[in-house]
């Protein structure tokens, strides 16, 4: 089901949700991390970029702990994280949301995490960028997640969004520096 992504209209005072369709996977060959957001912002889906919002601190994360240049056009970058066996994608497949806040998200529908799997068997983990944005929508549609991957190791990261601001840009590299482990 393809739907458009628009703008919420305010009409007579009442915010209508329009509903959002995501970006595609960013996968390369043999991905051993797979990093799951909760749904692209709207400056993502307008760019047709993940993190395409420059607040937001993921590519400059990246940057720290696996020396991707933040500043390398985003095709490169993409180029980098899958030469580097991590792939992109996000929980939700679609959703309604009012501008580009987690917490505004409605009606989501999930992504075939499953299927992902079951086609890339070489992932040992999945980073969930944030606990309360892509953790939560994760931890509720996928319940029995362990039990069906129990050889996939799940991790929460902070989340690299600029309304995470209570934890340090450093603080994030360190956790975020867990990733390597299933490079290798």
């Amino acid at each position: 089901m393809h739907h458009e992504n628009v703008r919420p209209e305010k009409s007579g005072g009442v915010t209508r949700l329009h509903f959002g369709e995501g970006l595609p996977a960013v996968c390369g060959d043999s991905p051993r991390v797979l990093i799951l957001g909760s749904f692209p912002s709207e400056m993502s889906l307008a760019r047709q970029e993940y993190y395409g919002n420059p607040q937001n601190k993921f590519w400059r994360i990246m940057g720290a702990v696996l020396g991707i240049g933040a500043d390398l056009p985003y095709c490169r970058r993409v180029e980098e994280i899958k030469r580097r066996h991590i792939a992109l994608w996000d929980v939700a497949s679609e959703c309604r949301r009012e501008g580009s806040s987690d917490s505004s998200i409605r009606d989501a529908v999930k992504n075939d995490i499953g299927g992902f799997l079951d086609a890339n068997p070489s992932v040992r983990a999945i980073i969930l960028n944030g606990s309360t944005g892509a953790g939560k929508m994760f931890s509720r549609f996928f319940k029995d997640f362990g039990s069906a991957y129990p050889d996939i190791d799940v991790l929460v990261m902070p989340s690299t969004s600029p309304a995470n601001a209570a934890v340090s840009l450093s603080a994030k590299i360190e956790s975020w520096s867990a990733l390597l482990g299933y490079l290798e």
